[in-house]
């Protein structure tokens, strides 16, 4: 079976676009790969983080992901801190990493730019992420296109490697989903549902109170034609909503448009809200469970405990291939 590696950063809140474009993907992977997953906390801090509001995420999202239906037991779940070998490997790999390649890294360009006393590992970390994916010799990284970059510089680097030491790294391929659809703002349907949106009315948490997530698919934009149908140009709140619907019930367009020919706008983001309200509902129920169970911390250890020796076999290989011995 081929291996396939996610990094989660712990820093801001899960939405519901969140969940339908990506979370949903990852629990159809966990049966079609050998299935790493990781919470990037070492990333996480190369741009300043309260301690306390960290920890909280870091436990939170764990426990999210799982509530959404990431299977501990179909996936390798682990702490990124708790696995010193991806900063001992990740320095290897930065002694054969050149300056030129990491000052081009789009991502540092523009993040720099926010943070004017920006730390060197916002500079380096492309190559942490590099140590994330060849320890695991992974197949496939699931990214978005805003991420494949990174996955590249990590290919450049093991190739790199390969060629002054010897083989030592399985070459990845990035994975790009086509397939999780892409839900759209609530107030401004044009663009995509994100949680540094400027309206909190257009944005559905995971873990907002229910009422509060109905409240805010009632209000959703629509437009005054009073048609169910989908035209993303025309009618871009309808759109996103059928969109919504579509990929919690699994109903086509067509049938969905069918269901809804002589309903009004109201009835019809009554059922949206219906089917999106019963769906988070049962995943805060888990999560609920969870949050403070000793079973969060199970999984956490069994993964870390799996993944160390892993990631320990490479690091000794690479550790002797470069002299780094008595």
């Amino acid at each position: 079976m081929k291996k396939i590696l996610t990094g989660i950063q712990p820093t801001g809140v899960i939405t519901f676009g969140n969940y339908i474009g990506a979370i949903k993907q990852m629990v159809k992977y966990q049966d079609e790969y050998e299935s790493y997953i990781f919470i990037a906390d070492l990333h996480s801090i190369t741009i300043p983080q309260d301690p306390k509001e960290l920890s909280k995420n870091i436990r939170s999202l764990i426990a999210l992901y799982i509530a959404c239906g990431i299977d501990p037991d179909k996936n390798v779940i682990f702490l990124q801190s708790e696995n010193e070998y991806h900063a001992n490997i990740s320095w290897m790999l930065e002694c054969n990493t050149y300056f030129g390649e990491l000052s081009r890294m789009t991502q540092f360009k523009d993040k720099s730019k926010k943070h004017a006393n920006f730390s060197a590992g916002l500079f380096t970390y492309p190559v942490l992420m590099a140590s994330d994916i060849l320890a695991y010799d992974v197949d496939y990284v699931p990214v978005g296109i805003d991420q494949k970059q990174h996955v590249e510089i990590a290919r450049d680097i093991a190739i790199r490697f390969n060629k002054k030491f010897g083989d030592t790294f399985n070459i990845p391929d990035v994975l790009i989903n086509d397939d999780g659809a892409k839900i759209m703002d609530l107030v401004d349907p044009t663009k995509k549902m994100s949680k540094s949106g400027e309206n909190p009315k257009g944005i559905i948490r995971l873990l907002d109170d229910i009422s509060e997530i109905r409240k805010k698919i009632m209000g959703a934009t629509t437009d005054s034609e009073m048609c169910v149908k989908y035209d993303e140009v025309n009618k871009p709140g309808i759109s996103n909503l059928i969109t919504i619907y579509a990929s919690v019930t699994g109903k086509s367009i067509p049938d969905i448009e069918n269901e809804f020919l002589n309903a009004n706008y109201g009835a019809f983001k009554k059922a949206v809200a219906d089917v999106v309200c019963s769906l988070i509902s049962k995943i805060q129920d888990r999560y609920n469970e969870l949050i403070n169970s000793e079973e969060l911390d199970r999984v956490l250890d069994n993964g870390i405990v799996k993944a160390r020796v892993i990631a320990k076999a490479k690091y000794l290989d690479m550790k002797n291939k470069m002299g780094l011995k008595r």
